[in-house]
């Protein structure tokens, strides 16, 4: 069997045996010299028209994808520390249906997807008739400081999916980059109760680069960022069933030029927590998620719909800017205590704020559930010239609606 597979599967192939008590993947690396690829030659002859690559297991050696071959995620495939991942542009990856089929970036891997405006890089469902969690979706794990350990006895916490260690002291740990990259039809949770998300970011450094990078049509959240300091700029999710952008962990990036847009089944189009309150806030010294987000444009179901925008809680900060929210029951929900989730303190001292915001047909603009008293005004500046970002202009051509 021809293979032109530039790595060579042999090598790097792994099976998956079994689940452990976590839920998760328990993920073993073997020797295994099968190729689970298939050869489509030219009616026998010696000129390959490319093959269908099955990738999965645990890659212990650089994975360079070819273009002329065709590539299925066909369970866990995880790319071990050292490695590095290539995609070219205009590639397509399908997974095929099942909620342990996922690609992972782990703590030391990096992955290069970098696609173009005309050639998107795309992670799809197999399905001929693909639906939200078909499958799972894209992890990235880096070395970037998270608030769920105290940083000295502890320095990594454990993946909800896969269980990789993530988080450290990097800030500028790097990943890799995804540039025009489309991810859809992810979300699939595994045994019913650990959740992928489209993308999510574990204690991923700022000297990762994310930019012209969608989500569409996920069963849980778009874009998760677990605590790191990573940057994105030019993001968009449509029709996430749960929420569409979601920090906790103590996430210090920041987030230019956001879209979302909202189906009648999601739940929030921002879900901002401070920390992990399964977790607890281990930081030592404490401190809290506290990104800046400038450039937004989040559209709704309308205020009929009962839906709330943004919801702030357990304590997190967050600098907005450029916000155009149209058609929810409720534009910022702010909740909190004066305790340990002090999320209303950021609102007085001036570290929880949004400038320039418009509301159109929103019934509520701000909601004070902190236990902290403060005006709107002390939170929130309107605007009626505010334009959010122009999805129309960045999002066309790649992204789909």
């Amino acid at each position: 069997m021809k293979n032109n597979f530039l790595l060579g599967l042999a090598i790097a192939a792994t099976v998956l045996t079994s689940c452990g008590d976590n839920d998760t993947a328990d993920i073993l690396i073997t020797d295994n010299s099968t190729d689970n690829s298939t050869t489509n030659n030219n009616s026998g002859g010696n000129t390959s028209t490319g093959e269908t690559i099955l990738l999965k297991g645990n890659y212990t050696q650089d994975l360079i994808l070819d273009a002329k071959n065709e590539y299925i995620l066909d369970g866990p495939v995880v790319m071990e520390s050292g490695t590095k991942m290539e995609i070219p542009a205009g590639m397509t990856i399908k997974a095929n249906k099942g909620t342990e089929v996922y690609l992972a970036i782990a703590q030391g891997a990096q992955i290069f997807a970098e696609g173009t405006p005309s050639n998107p890089i795309v992670f799809t469902s197999n399905s001929s008739a693909p639906n939200a969690g078909d499958w799972g979706g894209l992890i990235l794990l880096g070395s970037a400081p998270i608030n769920s350990v105290d940083g000295t006895t502890a320095t990594t916490a454990t993946s909800e999916i896969a269980s990789l260690p993530y988080g450290g002291s990097i800030s500028d740990d790097n990943s890799g980059t995804l540039l025009y990259v489309r991810v859809e039809y992810s979300g699939g949770k595994v045994d019913g109760q650990s959740e992928n998300n489209g993308i999510s970011f574990y204690g991923v450094g700022n000297g990762t680069k994310v930019d012209y990078v969608q989500v569409f049509e996920g069963l849980d959240d778009g874009f998760e960022f677990f605590g790191g300091t990573v940057n994105a700029s030019f993001i968009a999710v449509a029709n996430a069933d749960d929420d569409s952008i979601d920090w906790t962990e103590g996430y210090t990036g920041v987030l230019t030029n956001v879209y979302v847009k909202q189906n009648v089944d999601g739940d929030k189009a921002f879900e901002c927590d401070g920390y992990n309150t399964d977790i607890g806030n281990n930081s030592n010294p404490i401190f809290f998620s506290a990104p800046t987000i400038s450039n937004v444009t989040i559209e709704g179901i309308g205020s009929g719909g009962g839906k709330e925008a943004i919801r702030l809680r357990a304590g997190t900060q967050a600098i907005f800017d450029n916000v155009l929210i149209k058609g929810y029951k409720e534009g910022f929900d702010l909740d909190g205590d004066m305790g340990d989730n002090p999320t209303g303190q950021g609102v007085l001292d001036d570290k929880l704020q949004a400038t320039n915001v418009k509301f159109d047909d929103v019934d509520t603009e701000v909601k004070n559930d902190t236990g902290f008293t403060f005006t709107n005004a002390d939170f929130v500046t309107t605007s009626t010239t505010a334009a959010g970002t122009d999805f129309a202009t960045w999002g066309a051509g790649w992204t789909r609606q």
